[in-house]
């Protein structure tokens, strides 16, 4: 009898936890609901606007299926008031992602000595941002240094960043919460980046060459400007490291994607399944708006990987020499 009764209560348990997903309803910790095994996690939505949170939830979870990448997602939207997560503190090599938390560092430590960027320090941030150009990278990381890194990421209450060890700032380890929480930092007033500092990095996020301008953008509005940074890494642990991040900004746009993968068989899988969430995200914030698909490569796009002698290619992409 008392078999039964558990049994009946784990399913009771199991239909609420359907329910709330379905309903886009963030769920209980695991304190609170314990299954018998552990499942992968799912994708959870809140809103403010009837319907969407249920139906953010049903097609990211369709734009997912039969995926084998690890995939992180954060959603956040300002006019609607809607989010989405899945994993976001689960931790990912940040490939050249980080260059955005790099400008960004840069920026904020010269907003503290009140000075303007160099000539040189201006051409390597357009050259970091616009072209993901690894050697314009290393040079500011090794001028700005780790604690100043750690200075700007403690400001920006990113906590769950580390910069990576060695020079090898594509190896810091980034979580899709903390990256959403700098795109928050660019995109609205407050007190870590002056407004000129903010649009700055807008700016040059939205003059990113055409080729790297995949992923978050795939399937925005065409009346939203568009600011994006993509990063892609191969290493033997975890395959291809493929993510992107995105800004949607203009008069009637104000949004933020974070999507991170790893474990890709091939940077086009990682591509392939970031331009699946960010199509069905757009489509459900923006119904009925004029797609852009204008952003998606001819081919898949390469950075300058660094001649060091005796090391293999994937442990020095987004490394310096």
């Amino acid at each position: 009898m008392c078999c039964v009764n558990r049994l009946s209560i784990s399913r009771r348990r199991r239909g609420a936890v359907s329910a709330a997903v379905a309903l886009g309803v963030l769920l209980p910790t695991a304190a609170t609901i314990t299954p018998a095994t552990a499942a992968a996690p799912a994708v959870a939505c809140t809103s403010q606007k009837a319907g969407l949170a249920a139906k953010l939830v049903k097609d990211i979870n369709a734009a997912l299926k039969g995926r084998k990448s690890t995939t992180a997602i954060l959603v956040n939207d300002r006019v609607s008031k809607t989010s989405c997560v899945l994993r976001p503190d689960t931790q990912f090599d940040s490939a050249s992602v980080v260059k955005t938390t790099v400008l960004a560092t840069l920026l904020w430590d010269a907003q503290k000595s009140k000075r303007a960027l160099t000539a040189t320090e201006k051409s390597r941030a357009t050259a970091m941002i616009t072209k993901s150009d690894n050697d314009a990278t290393t040079a500011l990381w090794k001028q700005l240094g780790v604690t100043k890194v750690k200075g700007f990421l403690a400001a920006a209450q990113m906590t769950k960043t580390v910069p990576g060890s060695g020079g090898y700032w594509g190896l810091t380890q980034i979580t899709a919460r903390d990256q959403q929480k700098l795109l928050g930092l660019i995109t609205a007033k407050n007190t870590v980046l002056t407004d000129a500092s903010r649009a700055y990095i807008l700016d040059l996020m939205n003059k990113v060459v055409a080729a790297q301008r995949w992923g978050a953008p795939a399937g925005a509005p065409a009346t939203a400007r568009i600011h994006v940074k993509n990063g892609w890494l191969p290493r033997a642990t975890h395959a291809w490291r493929v993510h992107s991040i995105g800004a949607f900004t203009g008069t009637t746009h104000n949004y933020q994607l974070t999507v991170l993968t790893h474990d890709n068989a091939t940077m086009q899988d990682g591509i392939n399944t970031i331009q699946a969430v960010a199509r069905v995200v757009h489509a459900d914030l923006n119904p009925g708006a004029a797609r852009s698909d204008a952003f998606v490569p001819p081919a898949v796009p390469q950075e300058a990987v660094p001649a060091v002698p005796g090391r293999a290619a994937q442990d020095l992409v987004s490394a310096p020499r």
